[in-house]
Parts: structure tokens; C-alpha cells; sequence
């Protein structure tokens, strides 16, 4: 029988939501209602198994490839458009400003969150980086093929407005970085530090510029605990967190492997009595992300980290082109591939499954991002 994540009453309790009513969204993803929590992590949204490149059926036990995000059942994306240009996610309670503005600049978005009045409310905010991933689905795919052909947005639109970057006013179509309240607490050669946001153009957390620098802003008001872990040491190599339901393995075993490799170790996995792990989706290992904190950005009071600049891979295939790329998150400095830390620890961005890291001495992308493909694998279940 295929493991369930967080066990029978979860995988009870999603059945519940998913039976209770469900529509469609542009993005393929079945959304249910839900009863309001400010604890559970919400699904990734994705449905779809992959290899080391293509799209395949969704492996047995066992077999290689087993174990990664498709396979496992989460909190399915719910959301009430209230119909006053705000929408309620049905699984953390906060709710969202619909529809965003004009870009900002950081300093702007903070002071016009003071005036902001939508909908009668008046106590809007910037959203924390935890808050603000906790919309995004990897359903979608990423824009940054030629011409971003057959791209799809990393977020629901059908209950938020999304357009890309406008290419007649020079923008590139990959500028839709929104913007969080969470600033990089490490050391940066970019002037005026990092502040992090969410592309839901091209599926990434990264560290932008905190100055110089215009972006999505869409506000949010609720409750300012999302997010927010509550850790407990188990003592038998485990750490649970309550605010989550998860239990963690506390500390890594100093391995790096490729994405097959990770996905197998976890699968394979007998701890503190216990053989029911598996790799983390994306939303879930960056929910153990300490922003308060840089190297690593973990709370090694109760976790373990081997090698402190660690990247640690997601069971998450972060679509493009073709499914070749894994979702990571870096919880050591997000470097170049000259050793910048061009994006922050607590990025969230994507390796090559497979391969040699030597292919890619140049790095990727627009700011030529280190390529590992060997990372750190942090099991949980």
C-alpha cells in the first residue's frame, strides 16, 4: 500500500474536503473547501509524476522515482472569492488582496500599506515570504522557455489576477517577482541588502534587490502566526512540529545525491521505529526554513546540519521545458556560479536532476546560478 502523508486521519480529512464540494481552476487543480486553520501546509498542487526528464505513470514502491510529490496527498488549495476584490484561503484563514496594484518599490509598498482600504478592512500588510509561498502550486510551468511558450502560472487564476511581465515596456516576462516583508538577514554585495519574494511567473523564492528595484505587491490581513513553527524534540532522532503535524528527521546524514537518489534514501528510511518517510514537497521543506537566521537558515537548536551552506532537494519537479529540473531549498547562502549569494539562504530555486555539475561551471539563468545537482536530502514524515 502507497504510504499517505501525515498518516490515516490526514488522508481521511482530505477526502472529507475534497468530497464536500470542488471546482476547476485554469491551472488543472481540483480546489475543495476547508474548514479554516492557521497550522496546515497547503498542497503543491501537483498531480503529475516525471523521471529524470519526461512526464511518466506514477511508479510502484520500489521502483525508481518512487516518492515523489504527485504521490503524495496533501491539504487540497481552497479559496472563497468574496466578491469585494479580496479572496479568503480556505486553509491558512488569511485573506488576499485579488487583484494587485502597480509595482512598488519596497520602501513604497510599506508606507501605502498604512492608507490601504479594500473592502472596508484597513489593517493590510505585506505578507511574510511563509505566507506568501503558502499560494503557490506547482502545477504550473516555468515561463522561462523560449518565449515563455506553454507557460502557465505558479498560482491559482481563477481566484487571483496575474499578468506577466509587459515585454513593450521593456520588462522581461519573468519580472512578476511579489513582494514579502521578509528581509535576508545575511551578508549581501547588493546595495541596500535582500528582500525576498515569489515569482509566480517561474515558480522561485529568490532574494531581490531591497532598493532600486519595483514589485508586485499584494496585500494580505489575518492572522500574523502563519507560519510560524512550534518544534519539539522527540529525542529518538525526530523532531516534530505542532504547528505542522510533521515530523522531521533531525539530522541529515551528510550525503549529497542526486534527485532520484534522495527520493530513494527517504523512501527506503527506517527511523526512530519508523520506515513511513519520504522526501518533502517544496512548501513543506521550506516551512522548517528559519529566516531569522542565514548559515544555516534552520533552527539548530533542534535540527542538525551537517554542512551549513547545504542545499536540500524537494520530492517537487519544477516543470519547464520538459520535467528535467527538481525544486530546492537553499539553507545555507543561495551563491552564483562565482560564489556570490546572489539570492539568500531560504531561497527556494531548481537543479537538474541528474548529470554532471561540471556541464554547468557557468551557472544558470539571468544571475548565473550555482548548479550542484548533488544536494542534501532531509527526510519527513
Amino acid at each position: 500500500m502507497q504510504k499517505l502523508r501525515g498518516g490515516i486521519i490526514i488522508g481521511l480529512l482530505i477526502a472529507i474536503i475534497v468530497v464536500a464540494g470542488c471546482n476547476s481552476d485554469t491551472n488543472g487543480i481540483t480546489f475543495g473547501s476547508a474548514k479554516s486553520s492557521s497550522a496546515g501546509i497547503v498542497d503543491t498542487g501537483q498531480r503529475t509524476c516525471y523521471d529524470a526528464w519526461d512526464a511518466i505513470s506514477c511508479p510502484s514502491s520500489g521502483q525508481a522515482f518512487a516518492g515523489q510529490d504527485a504521490q503524495y496527498a496533501g491539504a487540497q488549495p481552497a479559496y472563497q472569492d468574496n466578491g469585494d476584490g479580496t479572496v479568503t484561503d480556505l486553509n491558512t484563514g488569511l485573506m488576499w488582496q485579488k487583484t494587485p496594484g502597480e509595482k512598488m518599490t519596497y520602501d513604497e509598498a510599506v508606507a501605502h500599506a498604512s492608507s490601504f482600504d479594500l473592502a472596508g478592512y484597513t489593517d493590510w500588510r505585506l505578507p511574510t515570504i511563509k505566507e506568501l509561498y503558502s499560494l503557490i502550486l506547482f502545477s504550473g510551468i516555468d515561463v522561462s522557455g523560449p518565449a515563455g511558450a506553454g507557460a502557465s502560472p505558479f498560482i491559482a487564476t481563477d481566484y487571483f489576477d496575474f499578468e506577466y511581465g509587459d515585454v513593450s515596456a521593456g520588462e522581461r516576462i519573468i519580472d512578476v517577482q511579489y513582494l514579502s516583508a521578509t528581509e535576508y538577514v545575511g551578508y549581501s554585495n547588493t546595495f541596500g541588502g535582500l528582500v525576498f519574494g515569489v515569482n509566480f511567473a517561474d515558480g522561485r523564492i529568490k532574494g531581490y534587490p531591497r532598493r532600486n528595484k519595483t514589485f508586485v505587491v499584494q496585500y494580505v490581513r489575518g492572522t500574523s502566526t502563519y507560519g510560524m513553527n512550534s518544534f519539539v524534540d522527540n529525542g529518538d532522532g525526530t523532531v516534530r512540529d505542532l504547528a505542522t503535524g510533521l515530523t522531521w528527521q533531525q539530522a541529515d546524514d551528510g550525503v549529497t545525491r542526486n534527485w532520484e537518489e534522495a527520493l530513494a534514501y527517504c523512501e527506503d528510511l527506517t527511523l526512530a521505529d519508523s520506515s513511513n518517510w519520504r522526501l518533502p514537497n517544496a512548501k513543506e521543506l521550506q516551512s522548517i526554513v528559519d529566516y531569522t537566521s542565514n548559515y544555516p537558515a534552520l533552527d539548530t537548536s533542534v535540527f542538525t546540519q551537517q554542512d551549513p551552506g547545504g542545499w536540500f532537494w524537494s520530492s517537487t519537479t519544477h516543470v519547464g521545458m520538459n520535467g528535467s529540473f527538481a525544486a530546492y531549498v537553499c539553507f545555507g547562502p543561495c551563491t552564483s556560479a562565482n560564489g556570490d549569494d546572489v539570492h539568500g539562504a531560504g531561497a527556494q530555486r531548481s537543479d537538474p536532476k541528474s548529470g554532471d555539475p561540471a556541464a554547468w561551471a557557468g551557472g544558470h539563468g539571468p544571475q548565473n546560478d550555482e548548479i550542484r545537482i548533488y544536494n542534501y536530502a532531509r527526510c519527513v514524515r
